[in-house]
């Protein structure tokens, strides 16, 4: 490998999603402070879309990190469940414990029960639900539903969607309009700018133990933001192949032509088009609903 040739202490392209490594970019800090905010306020719902590698399961885990004990958190990683799965996975998430062979409705009763037993306790129940566009219209539905559980000043349950922009085109539908209008908080996670590429490579080889960042040239910065489009997934591929590529060649930097043969050793995947600015921000999105 190439961390001692470049001076590092660990990889520091990898595909993991390590909070250690969040870049503090103007679109993730804006989607941290939307967050923090819909968390603290209490309300129902809050929603965070992104294309696919924009670092939103990166900012669930740095959300899950963050958040003080006076938080029950329920984090749904792979939400493509039945209606009964979902609350069963909610159930199981809070820790609640319940005998088998109930149905929805009397599963739904003994979440209530855990939900103002945590409210008692002076503490706030938060699910997370990661990959939210793969969820099923039943299980959207089952979600709203667990919603409807309140004292008379506050929601019992609050849940954060976090998907991709088809979620956003789902919620557009008459069938979801219930859910759509109780989303009060929201954020579209945008692509990285050629300057934001160059500035989330450099925070994360600080992270891997470069803090001078003098690895990358621009010419080698250049090639990888046209190249990815700045997707945060395909810079991390496309950065790791470029330092290969480099190190191979016995150089002290990445340059431009080591970054070329990075995008000439990759998959088509990996070498997205531009998307319009219109086709990424849906006209009716913005930080608050």
């Amino acid at each position: 490998m190439y961390l001692d040739h470049f001076q590092l202490r660990c990889a520091p392209f990898g595909l993991t999603p390590d909070p250690s490594f969040l870049v503090n970019l103007p679109t993730h800090h804006e989607a941290m402070n939307v967050v923090r905010f819909a968390v603290g306020s209490g309300e129902g719902f809050a929603k965070i879309t992104g294309e696919v590698g924009t670092g939103k399961t990166l900012l669930c885990r740095h959300l899950l990190a963050e958040l003080p004990d006076a938080f029950v958190t329920a984090y749904l990683p792979d939400p493509m469940l039945s209606p009964l799965g979902v609350r069963k996975a909610v159930a199981q998430e809070l820790g609640v414990p319940f005998p088998r062979g109930l149905d929805a409705h009397e599963l739904l009763q003994y979440i209530r029960e855990a939900l103002i037993d945590i409210h008692r306790e002076g503490r706030s129940a938060l699910l997370i639900v990661d990959e939210a566009q793969t969820l099923s219209d039943a299980g959207l539905e089952s979600i709203r539903l667990l919603t409807n559980l309140e004292t008379r000043r506050r929601k019992l349950l609050q849940v954060m969607l976090v998907g991709q922009p088809e979620l956003d085109a789902r919620l557009l539908s008459p069938e979801l309009r219930q859910l759509a209008q109780r989303i009060t908080f929201s954020h579209v996670l945008r692509r990285m700018q050629r300057r934001e590429v160059r500035e989330y490579i450099d925070q994360r080889l600080a992270a891997a133990g470069r803090p001078d960042g003098d690895i990358f040239s621009g010419r080698a910065v250049s090639t990888i933001h046209r190249a990815s489009a700045g997707i945060a997934r395909l810079v991390n591929v496309l950065c790791h192949k470029a330092m290969l590529a480099a190190y191979g060649r016995g150089e002290a930097r990445v340059s431009g032509r080591s970054a070329r043969r990075a995008v000439a050793d990759s998959p088509p995947a990996t070498r997205m088009p531009p998307i319009s600015r219109a086709r990424e921000l849906p006209r009716w999105e913005g930080t608050h609903l």
